[in-house]
């Protein structure tokens, strides 16, 4: 009986002593998530939606902190996660259209190829991948070059959010450091 009930007490002291450990600290680039439409989830639970959800992408937000970002820490010609952390995902809740080539409602993971005036974007099927360290380029589905725009302003966290351009189309805007690129898509 003395058995018993020193092995229940161990495993009470164990799972005890397990739900107060310690949380992990946290990430320096936390992650982050913008909706097409913008705000989408506030407007929906507030019966303010007018429209139905397109697209929402989820990225990691690293920080400039004073370090040279592009042709440095992010290579020029390189194929770079888009963010921080694990790579950033892209849902379409519709097809959508990107550079006239038709793109099935789903999730993808979004790279982007930096160089000094333009960005190329790809879209690829592989998803809950850590980086872009295990990118295959045969699960491309599109590439698009989009031009670079610089900025006079620093955007010190790397910052995406989606812009309307019309009643069915936006751009996805991708900005840090003195950068800014837009990908254009239409449904």
């Amino acid at each position: 009986m003395k058995r018993i009930i020193v092995f229940c007490l161990l495993v009470t002291y164990a799972f005890v002593s397990r739900a107060q450990s310690k949380f992990p600290p946290v990430d320096r680039s936390p992650m982050d998530m913008s909706y097409c439409p913008t705000d989408y989830p506030i407007l929906r639970i507030q019966n303010k939606a007018t429209e139905p959800l397109v697209a929402r992408i989820i990225y990691g937000r690293p920080q400039k902190n004073d370090r040279v970002i592009f042709g440095d820490l992010v290579p020029y010609g390189s194929v770079w996660r888009l963010g921080a952390n694990e790579a950033t995902e892209i849902e379409f809740f519709k097809d959508v259209k990107i550079d006239g080539k038709k793109v099935s409602k789903g999730r993808y993971t979004l790279y982007a190829m930096p160089d000094t005036d333009k960005w190329t974007l790809i879209l690829n099927t592989e998803v809950n991948i850590w980086g872009a360290f295990n990118y295959d380029s045969k699960k491309d589905v599109t590439r698009i070059d989009v031009p670079v725009q610089k900025q006079t302003d620093l955007t010190e966290v790397f910052t995406m959010l989606f812009e309307k351009t019309s009643s069915n189309s936006s751009n996805l805007i991708i900005a840090w450091d003195n950068v800014m690129v837009k990908l254009p898509f239409k449904w």
